[in-house]
């Protein structure tokens, strides 16, 4: 509260509203003790000074998220900060350590993914948002580095979100101590799949809450050493038990109810259920369905959420056969029956109702309904029978369904314990409460009454909470400090539970008695407490009392206090449920004693309760509480509705206030040093303007302006209350005068403005009038020029046409003259054109009469020729015919003879290649002669056409020769006769064509046949050659050894080349150490030499000392390798041995080898030390070119493309192909062939498996390589999000450790670019491909992205507008920085930052109220989403020009949008997530090594040294 004399004219303060709570405005008028305000609703207002708070005119528009951090820490400027943050759906803010949440009555699914939840693990508390998440995360680490278990309470009053936020938290404990996958079922799973059927079965519909818990909620989560997840306990309280019988409209019974009313239909059927609305426990209120909930999807939800606690399938058939015996067990209704006070049921359907619950129970159905209508009194000597009448029956019957139900949920809770299990080892736990707040209805029974107890125990608990945080602040600042007062609520708890003499033993006393009622309880609480403070009785009533709370006065009905306080079970249901046939419910109802059925008769629900509440107290004394206050910001559970009135109330009932009220007591202000310099140092500029640090000038500066009973701590000054307002007071007169003299200064500066232009004005007045004199003068010259112009251009005119006129004339006679001659001309070209057209078609004539003649006699000729060639043709076809058949003798002769076998197949190959010559020369002849056949037929036919026609012409134009009959019959006889002769040439020659085709279709068929015949014998011819050779193979092989094993009888010290030999191909091989192969017996051909029978039966351990040798090759390699070998011309020399050597080797053509074993771990151990970028770069190079000359090497054997070579089979040993490279390096007159650096080869399964491993070898190495580059960079990034914060200049000069702390500060950048610099230079030695570099650097850049750009949205501080300007200075560098790397390494890197840059680049925009909402999304920042840029705009605020943020419409539109996109369920995380996928495949290693040359590479010196390597010198 701010004080008196603080209170000036223009102050700007809160003072009380009965419709908002409290209403800001401005003093206008201070007269002693009243205050006159003009409030911001324009009405004025005079109020007492002492019921005046202050209000804070620099306060931010979108709020603080600490409410520490208000400048005044009272009740209006509380409100305010969560009105502002509800605004802008920021429904998380701080009170020091406590977490208040406020119900958005929406979906906000981005704030609870789990990518926030790997935010907030590992944060420290308050350096990110407010969240549930950060309270948890706070919690679990406290609990893993101190040892101490932890409890985080929850509370609020119903539907302010507790259920909700219970979640979360257990969901972020399961997160952090949860265990693999693929441990099965693991605890995690069970606790969180215990909320979804503890909601079923005791959660509800109420008046202000849709789903809420009728029942406290204490789930202990134990921890083992690890911190992983190793037991869990779910403790429940209180559970509403009349709800099952009795609800009002418009609430709703359990949900468990309406779920079984919408299983499937054969489950329906086998319960006997229908529609909710018929059944009486569920009809009593007119709501029956919820919005938006599918009750058949909640059941199967349900029964999964069974399934994963351990619940079994014949169990969860029980528990719902028990749901539905309640309901029809509702339905049964009972009328007077024959008997005066007797009762029975009331129809047929009541009847029916009964015999099913009694099917459902197990039970017999006349036990059932006795049970319901009697009651039997055992007395000493008999048992009296006595009947119920229709109204104790139904009150019979509701007991039954409330006993029942209460028994159903404990089971439920038992089973949970039970099959999640408790850890004996554990010695950590964090316990999460979620219980009832303090309520206050119209009407208040023994469950208020209940509720409100464990609100003030646990009010007295956090009370001493908040006092030992004040004292731990105070300490840990090291001031002075005094026992601060609060108000201790003990004397309520004594009144409600203190034995004897308490409400709740006078209650008991009540219960026991036979003939008390709730009126006689009331009389003896009049009489017990009429002097107590906290106690009174209402005046217009007989029963009712009422309690002062430290929340309010509440008063409580006390009809049915007794009813509800008895705990016990009426002995006939007790016997008939024990003896169901259904084991489950009979587990429900177990046999009692006799002893112990009467000692329980009675059970007090309140004893019991507060037993409960003890022991619940005590767990949490024992733990580190954290606190989070749920607050609900309307009755109409709608979002963006925020009721002051509403608000305020459940803030004073959740303690909250009554914590700040604690605070105020003390010091309530705390300000760090900077801060308070930084808003108070106009005060005394004078004191600041030397040379000192914080705490001096912080000290002067209060000595100045005398202020008394503050308190400076080590980092922060600490204010008493109203202390704040004074030093503002003081700070608005400073700013008042000084901002009197700034408008002096300003009105002498607009007063010399104004005459400056007024006598500018006058200058340019004077200078137009001149001027305009002057133009005057001109204009008059410019006529007297324009008419002499004029008269000039009239005498040229009328001289011109003159002269045109005669011109014209003398043309057009000239052109009369010129037509007339041209005319003539053209007349006579006419006349001598027609004349030589007549010439030249009488000669055209003549020429083709001649010509046409000469024609007929040359293709007469013609045909003639033909048909005797075409006869010649096909007598050489028939003859090479009968040739063919030499070619079967042939192979005869092949069969028989192998010495002349290659000389047969050259004589094959060349008569194959003359036959199919042949053939085609012939094919070629036949059908050129057919073609000419088939042109002359064509030309003869259209000869025999034309001189038809001719001579039809000749007889009708020449009618003479009609004079002369006997030449013209000649002439036709003679035509007539040749004609037939050339029909007759035709077809025959048509029928040989005929003829000819046939028979070449025959010999194409016999020469495939014969060229089949031909291959085949090639083929034997090959299988024979090969044989051959592998004869000669082993002839030659057989003679090393034997020159082998006489030098080893001779004991001669002089080595041969024949000891570098291995062992040729064997039928059959023993498989040696290392994946070699031993020989172990030759079949011997029949014509072997003695050498090779010798070798046969040859000393074993000369066998053994080849294997021996090639064992040794390959450790020599192995430890040449694993060696730093360095670079030849850029290509990594390690790679280019190893890839030799086992191509030389002939390793990849083995079915079985170790030496990739060998080799894959040589790689595996040399990269063990993780930490050494330089070496991992090393075997990155290395491995990666490895892998490219794999690629383009192995082919899979059978593959397409690959083309067998006409060479003798390769050797399948690797001994054997050793020996076979090294008689070829030594021997050049064997049939080996020269091979490249790179070829392909059929590579079998051990060398694909290689390529495999080498493949996730490079790919572990990368993602090494980049991992320790984002470790080293993580801690530099959390640094350059936020500026380095300075002194004003002109305030305090402060050179020491300030100024070498923002040194250190802004050269974190550089840090990251020698951090790049230093890669780059790595990459670069080792000759990593470019293409690595580049994906490595494409992923760094998108991790400082991400991790900038989260920061940014996660921490308010970041959003500003210096903050903007310091990272965009850091963008710069890595942009220049990218610039320097070229394309070649950086790539695309530079792109990866867009998030981050459009971001920053929106933060440094002036004018930012000014731009409207498209042009943010399509303009300056494209890329963002609603939720990112609303969250930008909402924290922005500029600590250097004092600039705006958007505009409201801007903020207005961002909402409806996030509202539009929480109702789609499309509304995903606003945050980024870090991608640490594999971005390459081998194919990129291979396309960006194309262009490599691997030639003349240098081995290592030591390989050369070994005669055994000498192959790597070809």
């Amino acid at each position: 509260m701010a004080a008196q004399a603080s209170i000036a004219a223009g102050s700007q303060v809160w003072v009380e509203d009965p419709g908002v709570a409290w209403i800001d405005g401005e003093v206008v008028k201070v007269n002693g003790d009243t205050v006159t305000v003009r409030c911001s609703n324009d009405k004025t207002v005079t109020v007492k000074a002492s019921n005046v708070h202050a209000k804070d005119p620099e306060e931010a528009p979108c709020g603080v998220d600490d409410m520490t951090k208000l400048a005044y820490l009272h009740e209006p400027g509380v409100l305010q900060n969560l009105k502002a943050r509800y605004d802008m759906n920021e429904i998380y803010t701080y009170t020091g350590n406590i977490l208040i949440a406020v119900n958005p009555f929406r979906r906000l699914p981005h704030l609870y993914d789990t990518q926030m939840m790997q935010q907030y693990k590992g944060a420290e508390f308050g350096e990110l948002s407010p969240h549930p998440f950060a309270v948890a995360d706070v919690a679990y680490r406290l609990m893993r580095n101190e040892g101490i278990s932890q409890s985080i309470l929850v509370s609020g009053e119903s539907g302010a979100g507790k259920t909700e936020s219970t979640k979360m938290i257990m969901r972020y404990l399961a997160y952090m101590g949860g265990k693999a996958a693929s441990e099965g079922r693991t605890v995690e799973k069970q606790v969180l799949q215990s909320n979804p059927v503890l909601e079923a079965f005791g959660n509800a519909k109420t008046v202000r809450n849709n789903n809420s818990s009728r029942f406290g909620k204490f789930v202990e989560i134990q921890f083992d050493q690890k911190g992983k997840i190793s037991g869990a306990a779910v403790r429940t309280y209180l559970l509403e038990r009349s709800r099952v019988c009795q609800i009002s409209d418009p609430e709703r019974n359990y949900h468990c109810f309406y779920m079984i009313c919408a299983a499937p239909p054969e489950e329906r059927e086998r319960y006997k259920l229908g529609d909710p609305s018929t059944f009486h426990y569920l009809n009593q209120s007119n709501c029956i369905k919820l919005e938006g909930l599918d009750e058949s999807k909640e059941y199967l939800e349900t029964r999964k959420a069974m399934d994963i606690i351990g619940i079994s399938s014949e169990e969860q058939e029980a528990i719902f056969r028990v749901v539905a015996a309640i309901l029809h067990l509702g339905n049964v209704e009972f009328a007077e029956g024959d008997d005066g006070d007797s009762s029975k049921p009331k129809d047929e359907k009541s009847l029916s109702h009964l015999r099913t619950a009694a099917e459902l129970f197990m039970c017999d159905e006349k036990a059932l309904k006795d049970s319901l209508c009697q009651r039997i009194i055992v007395t000493r000597d008999e048992n009296i029978v006595k009947t119920l009448d229709p109204e104790a029956a139904k009150g019979s019957r509701d007991a039954l369904a409330k006993t029942v139900y209460s028994r159903l949920f404990d089971w439920l809770v038992n089973k949970i314990n039970n099959s999640i299990g408790q850890d004996p080892n554990s010695k950590c736990l964090i316990g999460v409460l979620d219980i009832y707040g303090f309520e206050s209805f119209k009407t208040n029974s023994f469950e208020q009454f209940c509720i409100n107890l464990t609100n003030e125990k646990l009010q007295q608990h956090f009370n001493q909470h908040v006092f030992k945080m004040e004292q731990e602040e105070y300490t840990k600042e090291e001031i002075n400090w005094s026992y601060i007062e609060f108000i201790d609520n003990q004397d309520v708890l004594d009144l409600i539970e203190k034995k004897p003499g308490g409400i709740i033993a006078l209650l008991d006393e009540a219960c026991m008695l036979p003939r008390s009622t709730h009126e006689t309880f009331a009389q003896k609480l009049y009489q017990t407490y009429k002097n107590h403070k906290r106690f009174a009785k209402p005046k217009l009533s007989r029963s009712d009392f009422t309690i002062c709370h430290y929340a309010g006065d509440v008063t409580y009905q006390t009809e049915l206090f007794l009813d509800k306080n008895k705990d016990y079970v009426v002995a006939e249901h007790q016997a008939l449920l024990s003896a169901s046939k259904c084991a489950f419910v009979s587990g429900l109802f177990p046999f009692l004693s006799e002893d112990s059925s009467k000692s329980s008769k009675f059970s007090s629900i309140g004893s019991r309760f507060k037993q409960q509440l003890q022991s619940l107290l005590e767990t949490l004394s024992a733990t580190e509480p954290h606190y989070i206050r749920c607050v609900k910001p309307n009755n109409l559970l709608k979002p963006a509705i925020f009721e002051n009135q509403n608000v305020l109330q459940q803030l004073r009932c959740g303690g909250v206030m009554e914590a700040i009220r604690i605070s105020c007591a003390g010091y309530p202000t705390r300000r760090t040093f900077y801060e308070f310099i930084d808003r108070f140092g106009i005060l005394a500029p004078d004191v600041l303007s030397g040379s000192s640090d914080e705490v001096s000038a912080v000290r002067r500066l209060l000595d100045k302006i005398d202020l008394q009973g503050y308190q400076i701590g080590k980092t922060k000054v600490f204010l008493r209350a109203g202390q704040m307002a004074e030093l503002d007071a003081r700070r608005n007169e400073v700013l008042g005068r000084s901002a009197s003299m700034i408008q002096r200064k300003v009105r002498s500066f607009l007063a010399q403005k104004n005459f400056i232009a007024l006598r500018r004005s006058a200058l340019q007045i004077q200078t137009v009038c001149r001027g305009e004199l002057a133009r005057r003068v001109y204009h008059n010259l410019q006529r007297e020029a324009a008419s002499l112009k004029i008269q000039t251009l009239y005498r040229m005119y009328t001289a011109r046409k003159a002269y045109n006129e005669l011109s014209a004339s003398a043309v057009t006679i000239q052109s009369g003259l010129r037509g007339m001659c041209a005319r003539k001309e053209l007349h006579f070209r006419r006349q001598t054109r027609a004349a030589i057209i007549i010439q030249s078609r009488c000669r055209q004539f003549l020429a083709r009469l001649h010509y046409s003649r000469t024609k007929k006699a040359a293709i007469t000729t013609q045909c003639a020729w033909r048909g005797k060639a075409a006869r010649k043709e096909l007598r050489k076809l028939k003859m090479a015919a009968r040739e063919t058949g030499a070619l079967q003798a042939a192979k005869n002769k092949l069969e028989k003879q192998v010495e002349e076998l290659t000389w047969r197949l050259q004589l094959e190959k060349r008569m194959r290649a003359d036959l199919e010559e042949t053939k085609s020369q012939e094919n070629a002849k036949l059908q050129a002669a057919l073609q000419e056949v088939q042109q002359q037929y064509k030309e003869t036919k259209e000869i025999l056409v034309q001189e038809r026609e001719a001579a039809k012409k000749a007889a009708e134009i020449a009618p003479v020769i009609k004079e002369v009959p006997v030449i013209d019959t000649e002439l036709m006889n003679k035509l007539r006769d040749e004609n037939d002769k050339l029909k007759t040439m035709v077809s025959s020659l048509e029928k040989k064509i005929d003829d000819t085709e046939k028979k070449y279709q025959e010999t194409s068929k016999i020469s495939e046949d014969r060229l089949k015949q031909a291959m085949d014998a090639e083929t034997k011819i090959v299988d024979l050659n090969m044989a051959m050779l592998r004869l000669q193979e082993k002839i030659s092989t057989m003679e090393s050894e034997e020159k082998v094993q006489r030098q080893a009888l001779l004991s001669t010290p002089v080595k041969s080349m024949s000891e570098h030999l291995s062992i040729p191909i064997a039928p059959k091989a023993h498989h040696l150490e290392n994946g070699f192969h031993e020989v172990e017996g030759l079949k011997e051909p029949q014509s072997a030499p003695p050498a090779i029978k010798e070798y046969g039966n040859g000393d074993p351990k000369m066998k053994k000392s080849i294997v021996d040798r090639q064992l040794e090759n390959v450790d020599a390699l192995i430890e040449c390798v694993g060696t730093n070998l360095g670079y030849c011309a850029g290509k990594p020399v390690a790679a280019i041995t190893i890839y030799k050597c086992l191509l030389h080797w002939k390793s990849f053509e083995a079915d079985k080898t170790s030496v990739f074993d060998r080799l894959i771990q040589l790689i595996g151990s040399a990269i063990e030390n993780e930490d050494d970028n330089d070496n991992l770069a090393y075997w990155l190079s290395n491995t990666s070119s490895l892998l490219f000359l794999l690629q383009r090497s192995l082919k899979a054997a059978g593959a397409p493309g690959s083309v067998s070579r006409k060479k003798p089979p390769q050797p399948t040993s690797l001994f054997g192909r050793m020996a076979q490279g090294l008689r070829s390096a030594s021997f050049a007159n064997m049939h080996v062939e020269a091979t490249d650096v790179v070829r392909q080869v059929e590579a079998k399964y051990p060398a694909l498996l290689f390529k495999q491993q080498l493949t996730a070898y490079v790919e572990k190495i990368y993602g090494i390589v980049r991992d320790n580059i984002k470790k080293e960079l993580s801690s530099l990034i959390s640094l350059c999000i936020q500026a380095p914060r300075t002194m004003k200049a002109s305030m305090l000069r402060v050179s020491g450790r300030l100024s070498s702390q923002s040194q250190s500060q802004s050269n974190h950048w550089q840090k990251i670019i020698e951090s790049l610099d230093k890669l780059l230079k790595i990459l670069q030695d080792n000759h990593v491909p470019p293409v690595l570099a580049q994906k490595i650097f494409t992923q760094i850049f998108s991790y400082i992205n991400v991790q900038l750009f989260n920061s940014l949205l996660l921490r308010r501080e970041c959003c500003s507008f210096s903050n903007g300007e310091y990272v965009k200075a850091g963008l710069a560098e890595l942009e220049l920085w990218c610039a320097k790397a070229t394309t070649e390494y950086a790539a695309s890197s530079w792109d990866e930052l867009k998030h981050i840059r459009q971001a920053v680049g929106f933060l440094v925009i002036f004018q930012k109220f000014r731009i409207s909402y498209d042009e943010i999304v399509n303009d300056l920042c494209p890329i963002l989403s609603v939720q990112q840029l609303y969250r930008i705009c909402t924290q922005y605020w500029d600590d250097k020009y004092n600039t705006q943020s958007v505009s409201s419409d801007v903020l207005s539109n961002m909402r409806v949008l996030m509202t539009e996109d929480s109702n789609s369920d499309e509304s995903g995380s606003f945050l980024l997530d870090d991608n640490s996928s594999i971005p390459f495949s081998v194919d990129d290693i291979t396309n960006s090594m194309q262009e490599k040359d691997f030639t003349d590479i240098k081995p290592a010196d030591e390989l050369l040294e070994n005669p055994a390597f000498q192959f790597l010198q070809d």
